[in-house]
């Protein structure tokens, strides 16, 4: 989602709160619960076993295994639910040409370094990039700025669902607001 006028344009990035991140915490949860569920009830016996109808388990080794899959899941879905929580990665870019300036701003982890906020000029940017990687190990294509004494900074995120199309079309509409040059790699 973008919004933009004559000298500004601010494009919203969506973080980790997207209806595909909670579908697989759910998913992971419930199996790895049920894991846990399955590796207990072989450990405490035939009385808990007979309020659910699994096949005879023994607790010794397949109870372990999956009493560690299920604890093991579990933890990852926590960790999952804490950055769809936390909305990490979520933010904006900020495009000014009357003040001459570019913010990029994102939300990362809690702790010292939580907002990720940068800020420089727009005659600093060098080029707007994309790269494409193609053959055995191909990859999305990505969209990325290049500043003068900064580097490259990537503008999308490798799971974006961009086609190789779109992704040439945002950034000529983005080249064509900064005014600098598309480079292809």
């Amino acid at each position: 989602m973008s919004c933009r006028s004559e000298h500004i344009w601010i494009e919203r990035i969506t973080g980790s709160r997207k209806t595909s991140n909670f579908c697989w915490t759910v998913i992971l949860f419930l199996g790895s619960f049920g894991f846990l569920l399955v590796g207990t009830s072989s450990y405490l016996g035939p009385n808990w076993r007979s309020l659910f109808t699994f096949q005879q388990i023994v607790f010794f080794p397949q109870g372990i295994v999956m009493s560690f899959y299920g604890i093991a899941g579990l933890f990852i879905s926590s960790y999952l639910w804490c950055t769809i929580s936390w909305n990490v990665g979520s933010g904006y870019d900020r495009f000014d040409r009357k003040e001459g300036r570019v913010c990029i701003f994102r939300w990362g982890f809690p702790g010292k370094n939580r907002r990720i906020f940068r800020r420089f000029l727009i005659k600093d940017i060098q080029s707007v990039r994309i790269e494409v990687k193609e053959g055995i190990y191909a990859r999305r294509p990505g969209l990325y700025m290049e500043i003068r004494g900064q580097g490259i900074l990537p503008l999308t995120r490798p799971d974006e669902d961009l086609t190789p199309w779109g992704i040439e079309q945002k950034a000529a509409e983005l080249a064509y607001f900064l005014r600098v040059p598309i480079e292809v790699f």
